[in-house]
């Protein structure tokens, strides 16, 4: 079966959108407010729980991986469904419902610390029932925000969303260890469960415009109706080949062997902080930079910043000095934040409104899996190749494969669409 063109497949734009910020639209801002929110929360989540865990009598790093790992298996697991039931039902009361839910599991989660009734199995438990519901935020929220703001306003929104999480990447772990500190775990995590309320007062306020919705059917008929929109589009599928490599290998590959070379040859945790910290602020750089700027050419500008974001895992396993790492992440971090406001823009201008949600999920679903196996194979591989190697090796099959992605027809022929003035 040919492969449709982006130029053939998808859908003309619609008519809207002007020059002024897109913070004037009163859903937006709400929107922004309770997600800018609830960023911070789960930047305290993942500094509050495994110290929740360790606090445990007995608990270990392995019960730490069992925790965040039930979080992390749920969401795999759900997210199929949660795409298919945002493009279903209202997408504003898909997230509200699960703000609920998970408020809820991490306010009983703060209550079994608080009150030592904790356990690692109820603390699994507990973690399940929040991936799952994560599951069905994370598709619904591409799919709303073009019902919050003008057409052609989209990039802006995703951008300033961005911002809100970048940011929330370098304050919030400071802010998380001071409530450890302060408050306890337990205490630290009914912080993060009063942010999801916060976030579910918002979305409740909303009242976003009407969006089409998909005809309900047989669940693996819808769910084989979002892989189409997927298939049918080169620039699409092609893309997501480019994202697994880099969530299966770079990430693991920075995630455990930087820290690794940071202790081996630099200042350990101190080091290591510092080049967290050069890839946050150029990621809120590039957030920033994506208000405003865009390109002709968005489907040049993915391939190319995925290009360099694989560059990542060889930078921070180099010998070069750590103010050289953190700058040279600094520049990666411009990167990724730039492609992925331009992709999910992308998604929101060119995939049918019905299917926005079940496309997403999709896109979620590769990094959601493969990330976890790249985590188990990259200490066996560096074990074999050496440190450096391995690390070397992630980035340069991911620029291979990006590079192939960037130069595919599909991804060259994306164009910016043009915006049609309101009124004419």
């Amino acid at each position: 079966m040919s492969v449709q063109s982006s130029t053939t497949a998808d859908p003309a734009p619609q008519v809207g959108a002007t020059r002024r910020s897109v913070m004037r639209h009163r859903q937006f801002g709400l929107l922004f407010v309770g997600q800018a929110l609830s960023a911070v929360g789960d930047r305290l989540f993942m500094v509050a729980m495994p110290f929740a865990v360790l606090s445990l009598p007995g608990a270990g790093a392995g019960d730490v991986g069992l925790v965040l790992g039930a979080s992390a298996l749920s969401l795999a697991m759900f997210v199929l469904v949660g795409g298919v039931m945002a493009d279903r039902l209202p997408r504003q009361l898909t997230m509200l419902a699960s703000d609920v839910v998970r408020g809820l599991a991490q306010a009983a989660s703060a209550a079994v610390l608080l009150t030592d009734h904790a356990t690692v199995t109820n603390l699994v438990v507990l973690q399940a029932v929040y991936g799952g519901a994560e599951a069905f935020f994370r598709p619904a929220m591409l799919g709303l925000v073009p019902q919050v703001v003008d057409a052609g306003d989209e990039q802006a929104a995703n951008a300033l969303l961005s911002l809100s999480t970048n940011l929330s990447m370098v304050l919030a772990p400071a802010l998380a260890g001071v409530l450890v500190i302060v408050l306890g775990p337990g205490g630290a995590l009914a912080v993060d469960a009063a942010t999801f309320a916060v976030s579910a007062a918002t979305l409740s306020a909303l009242r976003p415009r009407s969006s089409e919705k998909a005809e309900p059917g047989h669940f693996l008929a819808d769910l084989a109706g979002g892989w189409r929109e997927v298939r049918t589009r080169s620039w699409v599928w092609s893309t997501l080949i480019a994202f697994s490599a880099y969530h299966a290998l770079v990430l693991p590959a920075l995630f455990v062997l930087g820290p690794q070379v940071a202790n081996d040859i630099r200042d350990g945790a101190s080091s290591w902080g510092w080049i967290t910290a050069g890839f946050g602020v150029g990621a809120v750089t590039g957030s920033l930079l994506a208000v405003r700027w865009k390109p002709s050419r968005p489907g040049v500008t993915i391939g190319s910043t995925l290009c360099l974001a694989s560059a990542q895992a060889a930078i921070c396993a180099s010998s070069l000095p750590t103010w050289a790492v953190a700058g040279f992440e600094a520049v990666t971090g411009v990167g990724v934040a730039l492609c992925f406001t331009l992709w999910e823009t992308a998604l929101q201008e060119r995939i049918p409104a019905s299917a926005q949600s079940r496309v997403s999920s999709f896109d979620y679903l590769g990094s959601l899996t493969l990330m976890p196996l790249g985590y188990v194979l990259v200490g066996p591989l560096s074990s074999s190749l050496g440190t450096r190697p391995a690390a070397v090796g992630a980035s340069v099959v991911t620029g291979a494969i990006c590079l192939a992605v960037a130069f595919s027809r599909g991804l060259r022929r994306l164009q910016r669409l043009p915006v049609v003035p309101a009124g004419t």
